[in-house]
């Protein structure tokens, strides 16, 4: 009786302590990937922006030429 206890409560408690670390660990993983996104959208973001800066400098040369 002793030992089919013991081994309930090994069972129970390593199934807990492996779903926590699992969601520990996944939940890091899903930070640092949405980070890993963020920071790339920010730098095409800025890509954009300076390609259009430099598309309205350009734009706004040709038709002071133009004149």
């Amino acid at each position: 009786m002793n030992a089919s206890i013991w081994g309930y409560f090994r069972i129970i408690s390593g199934t807990l302590v492996g779903g926590i670390t699992g969601f520990y660990f996944m939940h890091r993983a899903e930070l640092k990937y949405k980070e890993m996104w963020e920071e790339r959208l920010r730098k095409y973001e800025e890509e954009l922006n300076r390609r259009k800066k430099i598309e309205e400098a350009n734009s706004s040369n040709e038709f002071s030429e133009s004149l």
